[in-house]
């Protein structure tokens, strides 16, 4: 595990001095990050100045809704997001060859090999807009919640990653996956909202699908609800972290599969 450490701390470090190389362009990516995170608040605001809650989500409980998804999704871009986007171009150059003779796991070396610094900012904003939720609410200290929600919070980064990392491995056989954006694109569309918005004809089917199928919607929702709604649906919580570990070894399973099915540059 030191090992690791180390070499996450040597990536880290490498891709800071590669963004600091050109510091105008650095500068600009942050501020477009920062300008996205004001205009989606912005908008929310708009929102509950002509509607006292959303679903069943009062205003500062909605902004700590949303600080947990722009911490997450900006924990996802920072560290994976662009690897992962990559990983078709390797298959298609043929470069994945050198990561696969490299004395680590693979599936660590090309999905966590770069840190993507301009999006970091969003994870502090993040974080920072739940805080300023929970001082609204008048929230008192709950070690059993703080504790829960850091375990769920983590398991969400984690199924996250996970379906990013599915997504990127069908590279070996279409090569040139340009679909992953769009797809995350869509993820985070639908992780953004509280699941109580997915009501009625239509939508009801499409919630439970992606509660019980596809449990997109527990990546969010639940950290956030255990946090800040009464702990009366325990069994979301445990529904999370079985997912979470139920995708975890679906993609270790899936990402060696397909480096099997890959034919290197030299084949």
């Amino acid at each position: 595990m030191l090992r690791y450490l180390r070499l996450q701390y040597a990536f880290m470090r490498f891709s800071l001095a590669q963004e600091l190389a050109f510091r105008g362009n650095f500068l600009a990516k942050v501020f477009v990050e920062l300008l996205w995170l004001g205009l989606v608040l912005a908008f929310y605001q708009v929102v509950f100045a002509k509607t006292p809650q959303v679903a069943d989500w009062p205003r500062e409980q909605f902004l700590f809704f949303l600080g947990c998804f722009m911490a997450l999704e900006g924990i996802i871009e920072t560290f994976f997001m662009s690897n992962c986007a990559e990983f078709s171009e390797l298959v298609r150059s043929g470069d994945l060859d050198l990561y696969l003779l490299k004395p680590i796991d693979e599936q660590y070396l090309v999905t966590c090999n770069g840190v993507d610094w301009s999006t970091a900012g969003n994870i502090v904003v993040g974080f920072g807009v739940m805080g300023f939720a929970l001082r609204d609410m008048g929230w008192q200290f709950d070690p059993l919640r703080v504790g829960l929600f850091v375990v769920l919070f983590a398991s969400g980064v984690a199924m996250a990653y996970c379906f990013m990392v599915l997504f990127s491995a069908l590279s070996i056989w279409m090569v040139r996956n340009q679909n992953l954006a769009e797809t995350w694109w869509l993820f985070t569309s639908l992780m953004r909202y509280p699941k109580e918005m997915y009501v009625g004809k239509w939508a009801g089917p499409l919630g439970k699908f992606f509660t019980f199928v596809v449990p997109v919607l527990l990546i969010v929702n639940v950290p956030a609800r255990v946090m800040v709604k009464p702990l009366d649906e325990p069994h979301l919580a445990l529904l999370l972290v079985a997912a979470t570990v139920a995708v975890f070894l679906l993609t270790r399973v899936f990402f060696r599969f397909s480096l099997s099915r890959y034919r290197s540059a030299s084949s």
